[in-house]
């Protein structure tokens, strides 16, 4: 069972050093602008593969400097990610494994089993986060949002954003930390002390905020601007609705999560916070928020959403500001739903136990397609795939379009991809139209706002029922004559090998 391989990483700092050590951060001393520079610089940066940047003198919109360091391209490599979350690229699978098991956990057959299950018992204590003292080194301060260093990503862009800010919220009732929801939504600064909260309909932020709504209150909300890697890792991670962020943090960081309370608002936030800005969501206030350059990439169209209002401020001492970027892939986002979707897997199969693997194409706005292999065993199986997976999670019923193959089919190459879509469906019997269905309220192509369709491609060779002709086989080489001419292959190309 899965094992944490990395220390612990109790704050953004330590983990700042811990890339330091590795040579995966660089700092940069010349003046750069929070207003477009910054994601211009990012851009190259993680279009290369670069390392997490840290600048020291950021500059406002309004060129005055920056009192705090900016780091941004934080988990802008698959290898920053799987070190974020305590591991390296090879320990994703062994941690998609224990969450899987959280999920659904087995008694163990025998003694050997039992004793190989302590870690993750281990573990499952550790899913529980405890109230804290808030740390010494948080200092009030004047709850004003023109102090940071806010980011302004694309040219046309409405104003600045806040990128990276972990919004917690809670329930109205008792302060319940297994209730919690931690979730990453952009906020566009409107002056000192107002912001936009964008967050969509099916979010837990926003399930929280119909709740205070119906008793006619304000929604508390914290907002957290860098923290602990495994705070920051969770409120982005797919995971079911049974297992909380805060207890997913606890698991990647093996140790509980503390949890301080907020000076002005009902609510407790991550004690590893490096900018703790504390305020209320309007439940009858909003404003027109947008256009911003989003994922898709194209700007979105502006619409109205609820107005955070900043009723305190805590920094940490020798604090820095988190940003990111969104936009087209290469992106920040991008490299975190192809990393973190390693972690997924084991419970998508427990849940789907058809599907051998999936391919989210970043190219393809992270979810919109999804390629899924399957080891076919009977008539249908594609259809009833395709129909689990859009209902599994909020985030796969945006998925536009599926492509179930055969497990013959790289799933990550188109070159196979096409293959399998030109030779093994037929237009009319394999594709699956369904229309109406929840869709991203980015996506322009949607006739309805929220609403738009989906398409399956059984891409798989027909079975049974499913056809009434023979099917072809697959041409395959000689294995023993590929093997001989791979030998002889300087016979025929002294200077060359066989790639």
């Amino acid at each position: 069972m899965h094992q944490r391989s990395l220390p612990p990483f109790p704050s953004l700092g330590s983990f700042l050093s811990f890339l330091n050590e590795k040579s995966e951060i660089r700092t940069a001393s010349a003046p750069i602008s929070m207003h477009l520079e910054v994601t211009e610089l990012h851009r190259k940066i993680i279009e290369k593969g670069g390392p997490a940047l840290r600048l020291d003198h950021a500059l406002h919109e309004q060129g005055r400097a920056a009192t705090f360091p900016v780091i941004t391209n934080l988990f802008g490599t698959r290898q920053r990610v799987a070190w974020g979350l305590g591991t390296d690229p090879e320990g994703l699978a062994s941690l998609g494994e224990l969450l899987a098991w959280m999920q659904s956990p087995k008694p163990p057959r025998d003694l050997r089993q039992a004793w190989s299950l302590l870690p993750a018992a281990r573990n499952a204590l550790h899913a529980r986060p405890r109230a804290a003292a808030p740390p010494r080194e948080w200092r009030e301060a004047e709850p004003d949002l023109s102090q940071l260093p806010v980011q302004t990503c694309w040219p046309e862009d409405a104003g600045p954003l806040i990128t990276w800010g972990v919004v917690v919220t809670r329930p109205p009732g008792d302060d319940n930390f297994e209730l919690y929801n931690l979730g990453v939504y952009r906020m566009q600064v409107l002056g000192r002390d107002s912001a936009i909260m964008r967050w969509l309909p099916m979010r837990g932020g926003a399930k929280h905020h119909r709740q205070w709504q119906a008793q006619g209150l304000d929604c508390p909300a914290a907002v957290v601007i860098g923290a602990d890697p495994a705070i920051l890792l969770s409120a982005v991670m797919p995971a079911p609705e049974t297992i909380s962020e805060l207890a997913l943090a606890g698991v990647l960081s093996s140790q509980r999560v503390d949890m301080a309370p907020c000076a002005h608002i009902p609510l407790h936030a991550p004690a590893s916070a490096e900018i703790l800005l504390e305020g209320t969501v309007s439940t009858s206030k909003t404003a027109l928020e947008g256009p911003f350059g989003d994922h898709t990439g194209y700007y979105n169209a502006p619409e109205h959403y609820p107005v955070f209002t900043l009723k305190g401020m805590r920094i940490r001492e020798r604090a820095s500001y988190l940003t990111t970027f969104t936009g087209r892939a290469p992106d920040e986002p991008s490299v975190l739903g192809a990393t973190l979707l390693d972690v997924f897997k084991p419970l998508l199969r427990q849940l789907i136990p058809e599907i051998l693997d999936i391919w989210l194409p970043p190219e393809a706005c992270s979810y919109r397609i999804a390629v899924i292999s399957i080891a076919k065993r009977y008539p249908g199986q594609a259809r009833r795939v395709m129909l689990a997976f859009w209902a599994l999670l909020p985030q796969f019923s945006m998925t536009k379009m599926l492509i179930v193959v055969d497990d013959d089919i790289d799933i990550r190459s188109w070159d196979d991809v096409m293959w399998a879509l030109a030779t093994r469906m037929d237009p009319v019997r394999d594709l699956m139209l369904l229309d109406r269905t929840p869709i991203d309220h980015l996506d322009f192509a949607s006739p309805l706002d929220g609403l738009g369709g989906k398409a399956g491609f059984d891409a798989t060779r027909k079975i049974g029922t499913e056809t009434s002709r023979d099917w072809g086989r697959t041409i395959q080489p000689d294995r023993d004559v590929e093997r001989r001419i791979n030998q002889r292959w300087h016979e025929f190309f002294p200077e060359q090998m066989p790639k």
